[in-house]
Protein backbone atom coordinates (compact mmCIF):
# COMPACT_ATOMS: atom_id res chain seq x y z
CA UNK A 1 0.00 0.00 0.00
CA UNK A 2 0.93 3.54 -0.95
CA UNK A 3 1.90 5.65 1.93
CA UNK A 4 0.64 9.16 2.32
CA UNK A 5 2.84 12.24 2.81
CA UNK A 6 2.02 15.74 3.98
CA UNK A 7 4.99 18.33 3.03
CA UNK A 8 5.44 21.40 5.37
CA UNK A 9 7.39 24.07 4.78
CA UNK A 10 7.39 27.40 3.81
CA UNK A 11 9.17 27.41 0.52
CA UNK A 12 7.60 26.83 -2.08
CA UNK A 13 10.69 25.78 -3.66
CA UNK A 14 11.51 23.28 -1.11
CA UNK A 15 7.94 22.02 -1.12
CA UNK A 16 9.18 21.45 -5.03
CA UNK A 17 11.99 19.62 -4.45
CA UNK A 18 10.70 17.07 -1.88
CA UNK A 19 7.45 16.65 -3.68
CA UNK A 20 9.74 15.63 -6.82
CA UNK A 21 11.76 13.41 -5.07
CA UNK A 22 8.81 11.18 -3.15
CA UNK A 23 6.17 11.58 -5.81
CA UNK A 24 7.02 8.65 -7.34
CA UNK A 25 6.79 6.19 -4.56
CA UNK A 26 4.34 7.65 -1.93
CA UNK A 27 0.79 9.50 -2.85
CA UNK A 28 1.48 13.52 -1.82
CA UNK A 29 -1.72 14.40 -0.23
CA UNK A 30 -0.77 17.92 0.80
CA UNK A 31 1.14 20.82 1.00
CA UNK A 32 1.50 23.36 4.01
CA UNK A 33 3.45 26.34 4.21
CA UNK A 34 3.28 26.94 8.45
CA UNK A 35 3.02 25.02 11.51
CA UNK A 36 -0.92 26.37 11.99
CA UNK A 37 -1.91 25.31 8.34
CA UNK A 38 0.37 21.43 8.60
CA UNK A 39 -1.70 20.89 11.87
CA UNK A 40 -4.94 21.75 10.05
CA UNK A 41 -4.12 19.66 6.49
CA UNK A 42 -2.65 16.67 8.73
CA UNK A 43 -6.61 16.93 10.71
CA UNK A 44 -7.80 16.56 6.42
CA UNK A 45 -5.47 13.98 5.25
CA UNK A 46 -4.13 12.03 8.02
CA UNK A 47 -1.44 10.72 6.26
CA UNK A 48 1.27 8.35 7.14
CA UNK A 49 4.11 10.67 7.15
CA UNK A 50 4.98 14.39 7.36
CA UNK A 51 8.01 16.30 6.05
CA UNK A 52 7.84 19.17 8.15
CA UNK A 53 10.64 22.37 8.41
CA UNK A 54 11.57 23.56 11.51
CA UNK A 55 11.82 27.20 10.87
CA UNK A 56 7.81 28.79 9.90
CA UNK A 57 5.96 31.52 10.77
CA UNK A 58 2.93 31.69 12.89
CA UNK A 59 3.47 28.21 14.30
CA UNK A 60 6.80 26.52 14.09
CA UNK A 61 7.66 22.85 13.08
CA UNK A 62 8.61 21.61 16.70
CA UNK A 63 5.35 23.02 17.87
CA UNK A 64 3.35 21.78 14.94
CA UNK A 65 4.76 18.05 15.47
CA UNK A 66 3.68 18.41 19.40
CA UNK A 67 0.56 18.77 18.47
CA UNK A 68 -0.21 16.35 15.78
CA UNK A 69 1.82 13.20 18.02
CA UNK A 70 -0.33 14.19 20.46
CA UNK A 71 -3.33 13.20 18.50
CA UNK A 72 -1.49 10.76 16.47
CA UNK A 73 1.72 9.29 18.20
CA UNK A 74 2.49 6.98 15.12
CA UNK A 75 2.67 9.62 12.18
CA UNK A 76 6.15 9.63 11.02
CA UNK A 77 7.31 13.13 10.90
CA UNK A 78 10.72 14.11 9.46
CA UNK A 79 12.08 17.00 10.28
CA UNK A 80 14.30 19.16 7.40
CA UNK A 81 16.56 21.66 8.72
CA UNK A 82 19.34 23.37 8.06
CA UNK A 83 22.84 22.83 9.34
CA UNK A 84 23.48 24.61 12.87
CA UNK A 85 20.43 24.15 14.38
CA UNK A 86 21.51 21.37 16.77
CA UNK A 87 19.37 22.92 19.68
CA UNK A 88 15.94 22.83 17.75
CA UNK A 89 16.66 19.58 16.21
CA UNK A 90 16.85 18.01 19.99
CA UNK A 91 13.65 20.19 20.41
CA UNK A 92 11.91 18.27 17.84
CA UNK A 93 13.36 15.13 18.75
CA UNK A 94 11.26 15.92 22.08
CA UNK A 95 8.52 16.67 20.26
CA UNK A 96 8.16 13.33 18.76
CA UNK A 97 10.18 13.90 15.27
CA UNK A 98 11.20 10.11 13.60
CA UNK A 99 14.24 11.70 11.52
CA UNK A 100 15.75 14.51 10.01
CA UNK A 101 17.42 15.67 7.25
CA UNK A 102 19.37 18.23 6.22
CA UNK A 103 18.83 21.79 4.18
CA UNK A 104 20.35 22.23 1.14
CA UNK A 105 18.33 18.76 0.77
CA UNK A 106 20.27 16.20 -0.51
CA UNK A 107 17.66 13.85 -2.82
CA UNK A 108 19.04 10.41 -2.24
CA UNK A 109 19.43 11.12 1.24
CA UNK A 110 15.94 12.76 1.72
CA UNK A 111 14.57 9.35 -0.42
CA UNK A 112 16.41 7.34 2.11
CA UNK A 113 15.36 8.78 5.53
CA UNK A 114 11.81 9.14 4.80
CA UNK A 115 11.79 5.45 3.12
CA UNK A 116 13.17 4.21 6.54
CA UNK A 117 11.50 6.10 8.57
CA UNK A 118 7.78 4.73 7.23
CA UNK A 119 9.34 1.23 6.77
Amino acid sequence: MTKRVLIVDDSALQRSIIKEVLKDEFEIVGEAENGKEAVKKYLQTKPDLITMDIMMPELNGIEATAKIKEQSPETVIVMCTSVGQDEKMREAVTAGADGYVLKPLDEEELFETVTNAVS
